[in-house]
């Protein structure tokens, strides 16, 4: 007797690839995406393309920017925990937080979801996150592609990547080159751990002998799981108007490499910053991985943002102003430190006053 399929549909099912789930999930988040529509695209799905009308939405003289990046292995968080629907948040935060430090309006979004078998309600929450990420920065979800490949990815897992196109008129452009001695820098508060360091969260989960569904011992009334899987903050429109007010010279998001490794990147030669630990509030998670992993202040500050998310150089002079306007978009905001001369082959940042928060 044979054992073949009597036809390609079903063999490619059998071969652990579901076309109708993939059309299943299409059907599920098409009102996801029509919920991002915004001037310039309609976001609808279903195309080979997207479009994208700049004039529509009111660039006269634009530069296109873009970025892509990935969630990183807070992914096996949300796997360990069963809890995928503010992972998608955190893609959309590591592409628009990218795009809004060179002055850039993010305007769509696309994502990239694979895995090894394709479950249509994780998917649906995978995508609703993306969705909530896409109406706070503002921009509009046109498309993506679901792949699902047994074989590369073992059964639920998963993975995925974003991509972002934002414009920004020429001449507002940010680039740092206006930075100068004495400016000053502001530090806008983080959710918690965003998206970054993960593989070693993840150790030092283990090292304590935590499971994901434990109490978190620094956040009372959350489990491990839910704690770590905090979403990424999305700085997008509070950022823009500070920008577009003049009121900033240069923008820092704070993703791998912490604040030591992402604030040089903004800043012209011969300039650094010095930063005082002691005027911001460390969220408590960033204690408990100190302490836990026995991790020194200049690890922690090589390897996580500490509790700033973002970080504003401003000129002295306006720098008050840029703290209401960003305050008033309902950031917390932070003066944490000065722009400074450095000689050559100098630190480019020096953090000062840790505290009891980490260990020296």
């Amino acid at each position: 007797m044979s054992t073949q399929p009597n036809n390609t549909s079903d063999a490619y099912k059998e071969a652990g690839v579901d076309i109708d789930a993939g059309n299943a999930l299409v059907d599920a988040i098409k009102p996801l995406a029509r919920s991002t529509a915004r001037p310039g695209s309609d976001a609808g799905l279903g195309g080979f393309g997207a479009l994208f009308d700049l004039k529509a939405a009111g660039y006269t003289d634009p530069l296109l920017v873009a970025t892509t990046d990935g969630v990183g292995t807070k992914l096996k968080v949300a796997i360990a925990a069963g809890k995928h629907d503010t992972v998608g948040i955190d893609l959309v935060a590591m592409c628009v937080n990218d795009l809004v430090v060179q002055g850039a309006e993010p305007l769509l979004f696309l994502d990239y979801f694979a895995t090894g078998k394709l479950e249509v309600e994780a998917g649906r929450a995978i995508v609703s996150g993306i969705a909530e990420g896409c109406r706070q920065a503002g921009c509009a979800l046109v498309g993506g592609e679901t792949a699902e490949m047994p074989g590369m990815y073992a059964g639920g897992d998963y993975d995925l990547a974003g991509f972002s196109v934002g414009a920004v008129e020429r001449a507002q452009a940010l680039t740092g080159a206006g930075v100068a001695e004495g400016d000053t820098v502001l530090g806008l508060a983080s959710s918690g751990v965003h998206s970054n360091g993960y593989s070693l969260v993840r150790r030092l989960v283990d090292t304590a002998g935590l499971s994901y569904a434990a109490p978190a011992p620094w956040a009372p009334g959350q489990s491990v799981g839910e704690a770590l899987l905090t979403p990424t903050r999305i700085y997008v429109k509070s950022a823009l108007a500070a920008v577009r007010a003049g009121t900033v010279r240069a923008l820092a998001h704070i993703t791998g490499g912490g604040l030591t490794e992402n604030i040089p990147r903004v800043l012209p030669d011969g300039l650094g910053v010095t930063l005082d630990a002691a005027t911001w509030t460390v969220p408590p998670v960033f204690g408990w991985l100190a302490s836990t992993g026995g991790l020194s202040a200049a690890e922690m500050a090589r390897t996580f943002n500490c509790g700033i998310g973002m970080v504003a150089v401003c000129p002295a002079d306006r720098a008050a102003e840029a703290a209401a306007i960003l305050r008033g978009h309902g950031e917390t905001v932070f003066e944490i430190g000065r722009v400074v001369t450095v000689p050559a082959g100098g630190p480019r940042v020096t953090v000062t006053g840790t505290g009891a928060t980490w260990p020296a």
